[in-house]
């Protein structure tokens, strides 16, 4: 449904990548001011080419290149968004990242830190600075995007399974934490997701029956909108065919 954001001021943390470029297109077709936090200058030059030939009109883009796990940065861009905005409508956090393919006991512990950082401590950070600026607004919808991992503890991907399912439980709680608020809080749990890196880590694999990342898109863009307003506390699976 087109214009379901016409004027909403979005905020897509790790909006360059497979599935946040999907979801960034997604929101500007409907005419949403959107922002997005990056690491790497080439994700948001490809996103930047890809939103001139979609984006809506009305809608518009920022970039901003931000850690979103430190929590100084992250202060500093939601400032800057209320000065000129006055407002952040939506939070979806897609920053994230896979290590897999070992036992517990086999790769450094580095590893561990590094997926509680990013599948962890991204939607803790942005929650806990962009939180306030809804409570006080009196609305707001908050998507977190974790895994099917989170609840299907596979072999070889501890590290990766605790941070997802450990976000999961964030997120609920935080949405026990809002009630009657306005403010709505869910998450997103995707299968294998058909981007390029993937297929190029499983190139066996039968891609058929992954979520393409425009089909996770449709699913945050529901939970993000009006037409999801009953839905509070969610974790909503996205797993395709398999």
């Amino acid at each position: 449904m087109a214009g379901r954001f016409t004027g909403k001021i979005v905020l897509v943390a790790g909006g360059t990548g497979g599935l946040g470029q999907a979801v960034t297109l997604a929101f500007l077709e409907e005419s949403a001011n959107v922002l997005v936090t990056y690491r790497r200058q080439e994700e948001f030059v490809r996103l930047d080419k890809a939103a001139s030939a979609s984006a809506a009109t009305g809608s518009s883009l920022q970039s901003h290149q931000v850690d979103v796990t430190d929590e100084a940065p992250v202060r500093r861009l939601t400032d800057g968004i209320i000065s000129s905005r006055g407002r952040v409508d939506v939070l979806v956090n897609a920053v994230g990242g896979y290590a897999g393919g070992m036992a517990l006991w086999e790769p450094d512990s580095t590893v561990f830190e590094q997926m509680l950082s990013l599948n962890l401590r991204s939607g803790y950070v942005l929650s806990r600075v962009i939180v306030p600026v809804m409570l006080k607004q009196r609305s707001g919808a908050i998507v977190n995007v974790a895994s099917r991992t989170a609840e299907d503890h596979a072999a070889g991907a501890a590290a990766y399974a605790a941070s997802k399912a450990a976000a999961v439980a964030m997120i609920d709680s935080l949405a026990a934490d809002l009630k009657g608020t306005g403010v709505r809080a869910n998450s997103v749990l995707p299968s294998i997701i058909d981007t390029e890196a993937n297929r190029k880590a499983m190139p066996k694999a039968d891609f058929s029956k992954w979520p393409k990342p425009s089909d996770i898109a449709r699913v945050i863009l529901f939970l993000s909108s009006d037409e999801a307003r009953l839905i509070h506390g969610a974790a909503v699976p996205v797993y395709g065919n398999d």
